[in-house]
């Protein structure tokens, strides 16, 4: 008989609204992956798939002048929690965490892979394609019969359209599953370096993020998702890149590391006017936090204020140049052999690049942002930034003071169980409740935290999303309500 005597539980108990969480994890067994993989793709392609695992990037060991030599990225210390046996079995058993989710103080669960967070990302396109395929059915046998509290997700590779929209008709078409964690970004080889030195884009690539600059048109993945209700979630590694590849320092390369590859996706989403396309998507950028979205938000403010292209005219255009008044302040000015003449000056200085490349002046064009108003409709509705209940900076997703339009950001609840560093599965609720207790956030904020904001992001595609779990009837009570106060308004 589980505890049910958890500080969690006797908050939970107290709320008069269930806890969704949006984000968490299991732990998949390389030994029942495996067997999986071999069952789709033969045992050759399980042997292709343990020789990457002995020549990857992330290494948590090898002889400093390996580390130097080759820059490999340092890894974490740990993998399982293990101050109590029940959270280390847990991780890697959902009939068991299925038991203790009262305890947990949690209803439902959206369960992340573990070993499957960069399945996505491998770059051998056939091991890619079948690893992705052979975890995703591993995971949707795992969580078989306990769905209607742990909802897994799906991997979908981001590499090309036609594998990410295969995937999701296998996944979530076939298997039913009705979540999805897409790669935030593709490694593409810069291609006049590859050419010139073969296997250098392993260190000399660049980010595909879908959105903007890519490689391929993704608009027909976002039309899928439509299709299939889906509301596309990333949730990729964001160190081994940037800044974030120390040698010596796993903390060093952590942090930021999600809202770095976060931020990158939905900075393309928003200039590649993705929202404006499809309207009715959401989006949700898992595990950085919202401190990036809202210091996003306001940076995004400020430059289409100052850089939106009838700015750039009115303030910076070249018609402003009085000639007749320039050339008196060189005249009188200017010293020869040092200082820049007058025609270098606007020559130099201001002019529009020009080249083959096709030149937007004005770069907020395509993200359908017109007026600061807009700015609701192709940011704040549309996306959406998973916290972590121990982030201290969550109480900014609901405090608009100082931001633009006084807005609220969309933060959705993610406990993160089954990862090391988060050693007690009890307290995941305790700690998202501090807020409340501090002073930062009210009651109704985290009521929107756990409850209101889960059901707008994830309903906002699939309004049946949560049919069939035990959350179902206040789901659609608060569906309903919403139609009844406003017929015409939006889930958002």
């Amino acid at each position: 008989m589980a505890n049910h005597a958890s500080r969690s539980a006797q908050i939970h108990a107290t709320l008069p609204h269930p806890v969704i969480d949006s984000d968490g994890h299991i732990k998949e067994g390389f030994s029942s992956f495996f067997a999986y993989l071999d069952a789709l793709a033969g045992a050759r392609m399980v042997d292709r798939y343990k020789a990457l695992m002995g020549e990857t990037r992330l290494a948590p060991a090898g002889s400093a002048q390996q580390a130097r030599e080759r820059r490999l990225t340092r890894n974490t210390w740990y993998t399982l929690p293990t101050q109590d046996m029940r959270d280390t079995a847990a991780c890697a058993l959902p009939r068991l965490l299925y038991e203790r989710m009262e305890e947990i103080g949690l209803d439902v669960s959206v369960i992340y892979p573990t070993i499957g967070l960069a399945m996505n990302s491998i770059g051998d396109d056939e091991l890619r394609i079948a690893s992705c395929r052979a975890i995703n059915h591993l995971r949707h046998d795992m969580c078989e019969g306990l769905t209607d509290r742990l909802l897994p997700a799906a991997v979908i590779p981001m590499n090309t359209p036609a594998e990410a929209i295969a995937e999701m008709e296998y996944a979530c078409g076939e298997l039913g599953m009705r979540a999805v964690m897409m790669a935030s970004y593709v490694k593409r080889p810069v291609e006049a370096i590859e050419r010139r030195y073969p296997g250098a884009g392993e260190y000399a690539y660049w980010l595909d993020t879908f959105g903007i600059d890519s490689a391929y048109d993704y608009d027909p993945v976002w039309a899928k998702c439509v299709d299939l209700k889906i509301s596309p979630t990333f949730h990729s590694i964001g160190w081994g890149w940037g800044s974030r590849n120390s040698i010596s320092s796993y903390v060093y390369n952590h942090l930021g590391g999600f809202a770095a590859s976060g931020e990158a996706v939905c900075k393309a989403l928003f200039f590649g006017g993705v929202p404006v396309r499809f309207p009715t998507l959401t989006f949700g950028f898992c595990e950085g936090g919202v401190a990036w979205a809202r210091n996003l938000f306001c940076d995004l403010v400020a430059h289409w204020e100052k850089r939106r292209g009838e700015m750039l005219e009115h303030n910076y255009g070249l018609n402003n140049i009085d000639r007749q008044a320039l050339s008196a302040l060189f005249e009188r000015y200017a010293r020869k052999g040092v200082d820049a003449n007058m025609d270098e000056l606007i020559s130099g200085y201001l002019h529009r690049p020009s080249g083959e490349y096709p030149f937007i002046f004005d770069e907020f064009e395509r993200c359908g942002v017109r007026t600061l108003e807009d700015f609701r409709a192709r940011f704040i509705a549309p996306f959406y930034f998973g916290c972590e209940g121990d982030d201290p900076m969550n109480a900014l997703a609901f405090n608009g003071r100082g931001t633009p339009l006084n807005a609220r950001l969309n933060a959705l609840y993610g406990s993160d169980i089954s990862h090391w560093d988060v050693p007690h599965h009890a307290e995941v609720l305790e700690e998202a409740y501090e807020m409340v207790e501090q002073g930062l956030a009210s009651e109704a904020d985290l009521r929107d935290f756990v409850f209101i904001n889960p059901i707008n992001f994830w309903t906002a595609t699939n309004p049946d999303f949560f049919k069939g779990t035990v959350v179902e009837q206040q789901v659609a009570q608060v569906l309903a309500a919403r139609r009844t106060d406003n017929p015409h308004q939006s889930l958002r």
